[in-house]
C-alpha cells in the first residue's frame, strides 16, 4: 500500500487529490485544468506536492501527455475509494436538511408527559429541531404561531385538525398522610367531610354523578387554575382531588397518591394534538403526530 515518505507529514489537502484524480482520469494537466477551473500551471504544481510528500512520482510526463506510474495506479485506486465515500457523505447530508417543528403545550401537558419523553424522539429524529412553549388556553396566555398545538378541552377548535391523545377517566386521590390525618375515606358519602381541591378544568360533578352523589359542583375552599398546582397539592396532602390516569400513575404506583374508591368517571375534556387545517404536513410533522399519539397511548395502557 501506497505510503506518505514521512509519518510526520501532514495529510494532503482535498485539492491536490482532486486535481491528481482529474489529470489520472481525462489523461492530461491541460483538461484537468479546465475541469477544475483552474491553470495547468496549478494542477502540475498541486500534483507535485502530491508526488513530494508521497516520496515517489505519480506520472510519467512525455510529449503526448501524462501516464500514470505503477504507484500511481495504486493511489488512484485508493484515493478514488476515498472520494467517492465523501460524495455520499455530503450527499446524504444535503438530502437530509434540518426541519423544525415549534409546539406549544399546555403547562401540565408538558411537565409530566412530554417533557420525560421527549428525548426518545429527538434522538429518534436527529435532524429535527424542537421549540417547546407553555401556554394557558383557559387564560388566554401564550403564543399562537405554532406547528401543533396540544390542547385540554372537547376537542373543537375551528380552523384545526385535532385528534384525541389521552383516553382519561377520573377519580378521587390524595396522599397517604392527609388519610392518616384526617381519617379513612371508606365510602364516597366520606367526602363531604373532606377538604375538596378544586379545579375548573377537572371539575367534580362527573365523578359525583359517577358515585351517585347528587352533591352540585364544590364552590368553598381552594381553586387551582393548573392540574399541575392541584395535583402538588394533593401531593403535599393538602386534600383531595380529581385525577387523571395520564396524569397521576406513576404517583399512584409508588405510592404518593392512593386512590380511596374504585368508581371511575369518564371526563368531558381530554388532551388533543391540534394543527391548521390548511397547513400541509412535513415528514417531521408526520413523525411527530405518530409519535406523541403512541407515547399517550402507551402511558394510558401502563396503568
Amino acid at each position: 500500500m501506497l505510503r506518505f515518505a514521512h509519518q510526520n507529514l501532514r495529510l494532503p489537502s482535498l485539492a491536490t487529490i482532486q486535481a491528481f484524480e482529474s489529470a489520472a482520469r481525462l489523461g492530461s494537466f491541460g483538461r484537468a485544468a479546465e475541469e477544475l477551473c483552474v491553470t495547468a500551471s496549478a494542477i502540475g504544481k498541486r500534483i507535485g506536492q502530491l508526488e513530494a510528500a508521497l516520496g515517489q512520482p505519480l506520472f510519467d510526463r512525455g510529449s503526448r501527455g501524462v501516464v500514470l506510474t505503477a504507484a500511481g495506479h495504486e493511489y488512484l485506486d485508493q484515493i478514488e475509494t476515498a472520494l467517492h465515500l465523501l460524495s455520499d457523505i455530503s450527499l446524504h447530508r444535503r438530502s437530509r436538511p434540518r426541519e423544525r417543528i415549534r409546539l406549544v403545550t399546555t403547562p401540565t401537558f408538558g411537565h409530566y408527559i412530554l417533557g420525560p419523553h421527549l428525548h426518545e424522539f429527538t434522538t429518534a429524529h436527529p435532524n429535527v429541531d424542537m421549540s417547546v412553549v407553555l401556554s394557558i388556553p383557559y387564560l388566554d396566555i401564550g403564543p399562537t404561531q405554532a406547528d401543533f398545538w396540544v390542547r385540554f378541552g372537547l376537542g373543537r377548535y375551528p380552523g384545526t385538525i385535532s385528534e384525541r391523545l389521552t383516553d382519561d377517566t377520573v377519580f378521587p386521590a390524595c396522599s397517604p398522610g392527609y388519610l392518616e390525618r384526617h381519617g379513612a375515606l371508606r365510602r364516597p358519602a366520606d367526602l363531604a367531610e373532606a377538604n375538596l381541591l378544586r379545579c375548573p378544568l377537572d371539575p367534580w360533578k362527573p365523578w359525583f354523578d359517577a358515585a351517585g352523589l347528587d352533591w352540585p359542583e364544590p364552590e368553598g375552599g381552594v381553586s387551582f387554575f393548573d392540574v399541575g398546582l392541584a395535583m402538588a397539592a394533593a401531593r403535599a396532602g393538602q386534600g383531595v382531588i380529581i385525577a387523571r390516569r395520564s396524569l397521576a400513575g406513576a404517583w399512584l404506583d409508588d405510592g404518593t397518591l392512593v386512590a380511596p374508591f374504585g368508581i371511575r368517571a369518564a371526563p368531558d375534556s381530554h388532551y388533543y394534538l391540534c394543527r391548521e387545517a390548511s397547513t400541509p404536513m412535513t415528514g417531521a410533522h408526520l413523525a411527530f403526530s405518530l409519535w406523541v399519539k403512541a407515547l399517550c397511548a402507551r402511558i394510558s395502557q401502563s396503568f
